[in-house]
């Protein structure tokens, strides 16, 4: 489906090319938070870190094909044995022993994950619903492409490596979105409208000539 724009007036009154409608900038889309800085590398030391920890864990996991379990008890193990030393040390050199930080254990967080998570899942699974029914049939065939083109990514490379890629993307091409937005804008804004011209002709040649039966509606 072609992507939506609309053009704003920035701060220097020049005319901007937008995807989606959107008036907020690509930081304040994710949240504007923590998680916003990290993808686009306000804060480059987390970033990096974030972004090397996700390679090592790739590089044991499909290149040295580390085991999950084995992972995960050798990190326990090593973490274990760093508080039993740092414990019984603390006491020789007039030091706290290490404290359990209490947002690791706190319902509240935990409350609001899961709230968020289901609301997350409902919205997601509706939208799919509607898809699925046929009411808009651009996005029944969309989906279905992507579902096609994942299908055979998924099938040459492991979920690992997929996980990677897409983890790699995120913090490479919102970055360099958001440094060249107008440019790219611009040009996906045009590639849209050739898009929307092609599928016209494909919808009145092809598409509704395809005899469809009445969709029902939902209850609410």
């Amino acid at each position: 489906m072609p992507p939506h724009v609309e053009s704003s007036s920035s701060d220097d009154d020049e005319l901007t090319t937008r995807l989606f409608h959107r008036r907020r900038s690509v930081h304040k889309l994710f949240g504007g938070r923590k998680v916003a800085d990290v993808l686009l590398w306000r804060n480059k030391n987390l970033s990096a870190g974030i972004l090397a920890g996700a390679t090592l864990v790739w590089f044991l996991f499909d290149v040295v094909e580390y085991n999950v379990v084995t992972f995960l008890c050798h990190i326990a193990l090593i973490g274990m044995l760093l508080l039993f030393i740092w414990s019984n040390a603390a006491p020789l050199f007039d030091r706290h022993p290490p404290q359990i930080p209490e947002v690791i254990v706190s319902e509240q967080a935990f409350r609001e994950i899961a709230q968020t998570t289901h609301y997350k899942l409902a919205h997601f699974a509706s939208i799919l619903y509607d898809i699925a029914c046929g009411k808009d049939l651009k996005k029944f065939l969309v989906v279905i492409g992507c579902l096609w083109i994942l299908a055979i990514v998924g099938d040459t490379c492991s979920f690992t490596t997929l996980l990677y890629v897409g983890f790699l993307c995120a913090l490479t091409l919102l970055p360099l979105h958001e440094r060249y937005e107008t440019e790219v804008d611009h040009l996906v804004a045009k590639s849209g409208e050739d898009l929307k011209k092609f599928y016209k002709k494909v919808d009145s040649n092809v598409l509704n000539k395809i005899p469809r039966g009445p969709v029902k509606k939902k209850l609410h």
